[in-house]
């Protein structure tokens, strides 16, 4: 082949119009991830973007908006046990799974419904 795909640089979630301010209070307030600047081009068209590491994720609105029940980004977490502690703290229900051998995962929705995995390997 004459190119490599060399690494992901961003993910993007569909969310309802109307979603920044859910979305910077979840992903910015309760994840801690910093907001980044959309193009002014891609401003008209709603949604938030969001940096961590050398990654983005992108909230893109979608009308008629279908959550991703099944479909998801997997995030690898330091400390897993105090994002647990955290999300039971601001009432943000998640699921444990230990089907995955060497990490400790779990599994949340975001406030539009998305499925997010999260996961520590031991």
């Amino acid at each position: 082949m004459s190119f490599v795909i060399k690494k992901i640089d961003h993910v993007q979630l569909a969310a309802p119009k109307g979603c920044e301010e859910a979305a910077r209070g979840f992903f910015s307030g309760i994840l801690g991830l910093a907001e980044v600047e959309k193009p002014e081009e891609l401003k008209k068209r709603g949604g938030v973007w969001f940096e961590f590491g050398t990654f983005q994720l992108h909230i893109g609105v979608e009308e008629p908006f279908s959550p991703a029940k099944k479909a998801h980004p997997g995030f690898v977490v330091e400390n897993i046990e105090e994002l647990k502690k955290l999300l039971n703290e601001k009432q943000i229900a998640f699921t444990s799974d230990d089907n995955l051998p060497g990490a400790s995962r779990i599994h949340v929705h975001d406030p539009f419904g998305n499925r997010l995995e999260f996961l520590e390997w031991i």
